[in-house]
C-alpha cells in the first residue's frame, strides 16, 4: 500500500487504540474537561424551573447572551441538544430534562460540600490558640489581642507563655496556631515574618555601684560579670550570649521576664532585658540603664508558624494586626 493510500484509509488512532472525538461526541480528557462546571448546571436547572432562559439569566446575574452562549457551551461539552429555544420560551429536550435530573443531584452534593467547609472555617474560627516568648506575651500580645477580640468577639483565645524554644515545640506538635519569638534565628521547621523590633539594655538597681558608673561597661566586663539570667532556651539569653561569646555562671536563674526584673529592682544583681519590659522601672529610677561600649543588643521579634502552612482565619487576622 502506498504512503497516499495508507492516508486515505482514516484519522490516525492515538496510543489507546480510540479515534479522534467525531460530531455529537465530547473530548476525552479528566472528570473536569467533560462535566459542565457547576454555574452551567444551575443555569440549567434555573432554566428547567423558569421556562426562560432570560429569566433563568436574570436569577444567576448575568446576560441573556452570556446564558446563550453558556447552554451552548454546555450541549458542546456533552455532545447533546438540552434546550429547544422558540418566541414562547425555552423547553428542555428529553436529554435536557435527563440531564437536569443529575445535575440537581450535583448541586445539591455541593451545597452539601459546602456547608461542610463552612463548618469547618467556623470550627477553626472559634478558637486561636498563641504560643509566645515571655517579653512579647507580657508586653505586646495584650495590646494585639484586645484589637482582635474588637475584629473577631467569637473567637476564643487561648495564651501559652514560655521561652523560644517551648514556642517552636508547641507549634510543630499542633499545640497552638501561631507563635512569637525573640531569638536570633527561627526555629527549625517554622517559617516566619517580623513583626516588631527590641533592644536589650543593662539595667541594676539605683544602690548597686554600676548605677554610678560614669564611664561605660566594657563588652569584656559584662560578660565576665554573673548577672541575674533568664533560663536557657529563652530568645534574651540567646541574644545576650550570642552578642557577648559567653556568659559568666549565672548570679540567678530564672523562668520568667517578670522574675529577673523583680530581682533586679529588689537588689540582687545586675540583668539584661528588654526596652520594653523596664520601661516603667526606668522612669521612676526603680532600676537603671548601665551603658555597654561597643555592643550592639538589638533584636527582631518574629511571629512564627509551621514551615508550608500560612496562617489563616483568626491567626491570619492577628498576624496583620501586628503588622499595622
Amino acid at each position: 500500500m502506498t504512503g497516499g493510500q495508507a492516508g486515505a484509509a482514516g484519522p490516525e488512532r492515538g496510543p489507546g487504540g480510540g479515534g479522534a472525538a467525531g460530531p455529537g461526541r465530547p473530548p476525552a480528557g479528566s472528570l473536569a474537561h467533560r462535566v459542565p462546571d457547576l454555574g452551567a448546571l444551575e443555569l440549567l436547572l434555573a432554566v428547567a424551573r423558569l421556562g426562560s432562559l432570560g429569566a433563568a439569566a436574570r436569577e444567576v446575574g448575568i446576560t441573556q447572551p452570556a446564558a446563550s452562549s453558556r447552554v451552548r457551551s454546555m450541549e458542546r461539552q456533552l455532545g447533546v441538544a438540552l434546550v429547544d429555544r422558540s418566541p414562547r420560551g425555552s423547553r428542555l429536550t428529553d436529554a435536557g430534562a435527563l440531564v437536569t435530573d443529575w445535575a440537581r443531584r450535583v448541586v445539591e452534593a455541593a451545597e452539601a460540600f459546602d456547608a461542610g467547609a463552612q463548618a469547618l472555617r467556623d470550627r477553626r474560627d472559634s478558637r486561636l490558640r498563641v504560643a509566645a516568648s515571655m517579653t512579647i506575651a507580657e508586653y505586646l500580645l495584650p495590646g494585639w489581642l484586645l484589637a482582635l477580640r474588637a475584629q473577631r468577639p467569637d473567637t476564643a483565645v487561648s495564651l501559652l507563655a514560655g521561652n523560644s524554644t517551648a514556642v517552636a515545640e508547641r507549634l510543630l506538635t499542633g499545640e497552638a496556631d501561631l507563635g512569637f519569638v525573640e531569638g536570633l534565628t527561627v526555629p527549625a521547621g517554622l517559617d516566619s515574618v517580623v513583626v516588631a523590633h527590641d533592644r536589650l539594655i543593662v539595667v541594676t538597681a539605683p544602690g548597686h555601684p554600676w548605677a554610678r558608673r560614669r564611664a561605660p561597661l566594657s563588652a569584656a566586663e559584662l560578660s565576665a560579670t554573673p548577672l541575674i539570667l533568664r533560663e536557657k532556651g529563652s530568645g534574651t539569653r540567646q541574644v545576650l550570649d550570642a552578642a557577648l561569646g559567653g556568659l559568666a555562671r549565672p548570679l540567678i536563674e530564672l523562668s520568667s521576664t517578670t522574675a529577673v526584673k523583680a530581682a533586679a529592682v529588689g537588689g540582687a544583681g545586675p540583668c539584661v532585658l528588654s526596652e520594653l519590659v523596664v520601661r516603667e522601672e526606668l522612669a521612676v529610677r526603680r532600676l537603671v540603664a548601665v551603658p555597654v561600649a561597643d555592643l550592639s543588643l538589638t533584636r527582631d521579634l518574629r511571629a512564627v508558624w509551621p514551615t508550608g502552612h500560612r496562617p489563616t482565619g483568626p491567626a491570619r487576622d492577628l498576624l496583620t494586626l501586628t503588622r499595622t
